[in-house]
């Protein structure tokens, strides 16, 4: 790796690309540091350092992951890149029941085009659902618990401003995404979340060390980057793994031509679905947390207070744990369709060996994706848990002081594997001649 960062930096193109990079990468880290208007900061930066490290520190650490702690400081990048995350999940759901956006789907790059317009419009719809949710909440002092005077204004002008300027931050996101993609290095959404997850890691790992006093601290430090750094070899090399069904296509004559023949394979990952199940989890289970916090004295208040506030709660831990092999299931289900596949390969003339073309193709299929699903859900999930177990091995107050599992592990290492894949290429587009020799 860190020699394709050198050959990249020495070839003049690529280093333009990664330079410009790093040039938008430092636009969007000082966005997500400047405040809105109409803020209190010191109130405002008291009360989040109380959120994060009390009872309810669970409850704040999806909200920042996406926006590295902009959230929490309601600045002008805070949302993040959550809103488009969000959009483009819905989008690729409603294709699956919506016939015109399948349809869209396969017209190739001109209804892509369309979808991705589609997919910016929703953005900033739900931009300003986030963004009015979080000033209301900031303006009735329900931000944080038992935290008031976040606003120095509470008047409609005032809010309103703040509302747009979120929601313009939401679209400045979009254009700085979509820069990196076209005339940067790696795709843009995911270098802007990598980015703000490796944010929160000097921070996160500092409170760690200063969570225990003495020499301890230290070794509690060096310890968790020991364990980090192994998991997160495990995780390459899960993300690596993937079963190749093989393909061959029968030779057939068009015109005088002869086309076909030849042998290819169809890679199907170990962890097909991604980090989707894990986030899609998180969220729902934020739901009763979000519940028991304003409506403190409803019906089962008390219970999810005893047992669904803190992450290290047995209760907790196995309904997370089974929520992620369920989400991990229903996502592969309707983003991998067999019977599509089985019908491509039967229309250009292709087959799997030992295996009849049409519905035997396509039981072969559901038939291998879901032996591969299971161990790949038990993985997101043994994975998503770590942060938990480190409660209570480490002692600590919040999942937020373990940086080195769930979401923010598998994000990192996807798209770090993913910008390094794409240095490689091309460094070997512009070094073919020299692999030659």
């Amino acid at each position: 790796m860190l020699t394709a960062f050198a050959g990249a930096f020495r070839s003049p193109d690529l280093r333009k690309k990664l330079l410009f990079t790093l040039g938008i990468i430092v636009v969007y880290r000082i966005g997500s540091v400047v405040p809105v208007p109409n803020v209190n900061v010191g109130q405002l930066h008291t009360c989040a350092t109380a959120a994060q490290t009390g009872a309810q520190a669970g409850l704040y650490s999806l909200l920042s992951l996406f926006s590295g702690g902009a959230l929490l400081q309601l600045a002008i990048f805070a949302l993040g890149i959550m809103p488009y995350i969000t959009a483009s999940i819905i989008l690729q759901l409603l294709t699956v029941v919506i016939p015109r956006l399948e349809a869209l789907k396969k017209e190739g790059q001109s209804g892509q085009n369309k979808i991705t317009g589609y997919t910016r419009y929703l953005t900033l719809v739900l931009g300003v659902l986030q963004s009015t949710t979080f000033i209301t909440l900031a303006r009735n002092d329900q931000l944080f618990t038992n935290c008031t005077g976040l606003l120095h204004d509470t008047g409609i002008f005032p809010i309103v401003v703040m509302i747009l300027t979120m929601t313009a931050g939401t679209g400045v996101i979009m254009w700085l995404g979509e820069l990196i993609t076209e005339r940067g290095v790696g795709n843009g959404m995911s270098v802007l979340i990598f980015t703000q997850i490796c944010a929160a890691f000097p921070q996160t790992l500092w409170a760690i060390k200063q969570g225990h006093a003495g020499s301890t601290g230290w070794v509690v430090f060096f310890l968790v980057i020991l364990v980090g750094l192994a998991v997160m070899l495990a995780v390459i090399f899960i993300e690596q793994a993937q079963r190749r069904i093989p393909v061959q296509y029968a030779k057939r004559m068009v015109g005088r031509r002869v086309l076909g023949g030849t042998t290819t394979y169809i890679p199907l990952k170990v962890n097909q679905a991604g980090v989707i199940p894990v986030i899609f989890a998180s969220s729902l289970l934020y739901i009763p947390q979000l519940y028991a916090q304003f409506r403190p004295n409803g019906w089962g208040a008390s219970w999810i207070n005893a047992n669904m506030l803190k992450g290290d709660h047995p209760i907790y831990m196995a309904i997370y744990f089974l929520l992620i092999i369920f989400f991990a299931y229903f996502y592969v289900s309707i983003t991998f369709n067999p019977e599509e596949v089985a019908d491509n390969m039967k229309k250009y003339g292709g087959f799997i060996p030992g295996i009849r073309a049409g519905r035997p193709t396509q039981n072969y299929l559901s038939y291998v994706l879901n032996r591969l699903t299971l161990p790949g859900s038990l993985y997101l999930g043994i994975i998503a848990l770590l942060p938990m177990l480190a409660i209570a091995l480490l002692n600590t107050q919040s999942t937020q002081n373990f940086p080195f599992g769930g979401t923010s592990l598998l994000i990192i290492v996807g798209v770090g594997l993913d910008t390094v894949k794409q240095i490689e290429s091309q460094l070997q587009q512009r070094n073919y001649e020299g692999f030659l020799r």
